[in-house]
């Protein structure tokens, strides 16, 4: 599919308009503006190199091809062939990334996230097997410079989660780890099992975009808030005070809850942004699936009902189902190298919205 030059020529006209603009001092006078600005540029500068590159590989093969076809010295057409070809692979390197630059974007990429945890069919062995993976996402916020703080947690006794509720912060975290929904499925043999027998236990990860105040609006009489006593690790402290917050929301019947912070009221805060995400994302994919009846995204649903990838042990395999991605990388990936799974559905996924014509969710 052509690459389209108008979308590309946008971007790097904005960067340059930003760049003009935050060196202006009306715009350094005006500090909402100048941060939103700056917050812009960094979005677009390494989009805007990326196609600078592209643009230049494509103008280095034009010269080379004119070159080749019109000029009668051979050691001259020699060199223009040389170049022709090096600048024709760097361009095909550079295709996917310009690809991923100019697919419709999610207007929800840019913000952190809520993910959700919970250990599926398998018993004590789905919930370690839940615990492998909040090391692998901690892992991989930490190669992103992304902040994970746990919401909620149900420890078991071996140390595994029946469920934990984490916020990732940073920007960019939803545009990483969207893909992650669904059952994430391991082959192995348990630490429970002492036949040796290869067991196959699931777990749930669902990954919500943390909603701000102008997505939701919640009536206070639509909830019951609860205020008890946090259990667990903690110290004397947390133990003594009815600091832990559960809070019902009456017309969905969503319950959250936190005791992770010591302060009745950073609980609450959290509680209340898990909430405004579950409920934003409830929206949202009401809204989706009214458009999206007909068609099934490539890379899948996201929803936490659908089989996305297997960790094969004995193999030391990793499978993405949705896009047939098999990597014999499987403690790589469990320490938190993600980035080739991701960049992979990313792809597809823009591929799969430039052949429908348009993005799920638009653009900014």
């Amino acid at each position: 599919m052509a690459i389209d030059t108008a979308k590309m020529m946008q971007i790097t006209v904005r960067a340059d308009e930003i760049t003009q603009a935050l060196s202006d001092p009306a715009t350094a006078s005006d500090m909402k503006e100048y941060m939103k600005l700056s917050k812009e540029l960094a979005d677009l500068t390494p989009k805007a190199e990326k196609i600078k590159q592209y643009m230049s590989a494509l103008s280095r093969m034009d010269e080379a091809a004119e070159i080749m076809n019109n000029e009668s010295d051979h050691e001259l057409r020699e060199m223009a062939s040389e170049e022709y070809e090096e600048a024709k692979a760097e361009s095909e390197n550079l295709e996917e990334e310009i690809k991923l630059i100019l697919a419709p974007r999610d207007i929800r990429d840019e913000r952190s996230v809520i993910m959700e945890i919970r250990g599926g069919a398998g018993g004590e062995e789905a919930a370690l097997f839940a615990a492998d993976l909040v090391k692998m996402y901690n892992g991989y916020a930490a190669l992103k410079g992304f902040t994970v703080r746990v919401v909620d947690e149900n420890k078991t006794e071996l140390g595994g989660y029946k469920e934990i509720v984490m916020e990732v912060e940073g920007y960019g975290a939803y545009s990483r780890l969207k893909f992650e929904s669904g059952v994430h499925r391991v082959q192995r043999v348990p630490v429970t099992e002492s036949g040796g027998r290869i067991h196959t236990s699931t777990c749930t990860v669902a990954v919500l975009p943390e909603a701000d105040e102008a997505d939701v609006v919640i009536n206070p009489s639509d909830l019951k808030i609860d205020r008890y006593r946090a259990s667990g690790a903690g110290g004397q402290h947390i133990n003594k005070t009815d600091s832990a917050i559960r809070i019902t929301h009456i017309p969905t019947g969503i319950v959250v809850q936190c005791q992770d912070e010591r302060s009745q009221i950073k609980n609450k805060d959290k509680a209340m942004a898990v909430l405004k995400s579950r409920l934003w994302d409830m929206t949202r994919s009401a809204e989706k699936d009214a458009i999206d009846s007909d068609r099934r995204s490539q890379v899948g649903t996201g929803d936490r009902s659908e089989r996305i990838r297997t960790y094969n042990y004995h193999q030391g395999r990793v499978t993405d189902h949705r896009i047939g991605l098999t990597l014999y990388k499987l403690e790589e990936i469990l320490n938190g190298s993600l980035d080739e799974i991701i960049d992979a559905l990313t792809v597809a996924a823009a591929a799969d919205e430039l052949v429908s014509g348009s993005g799920n969710e638009g653009e900014d």
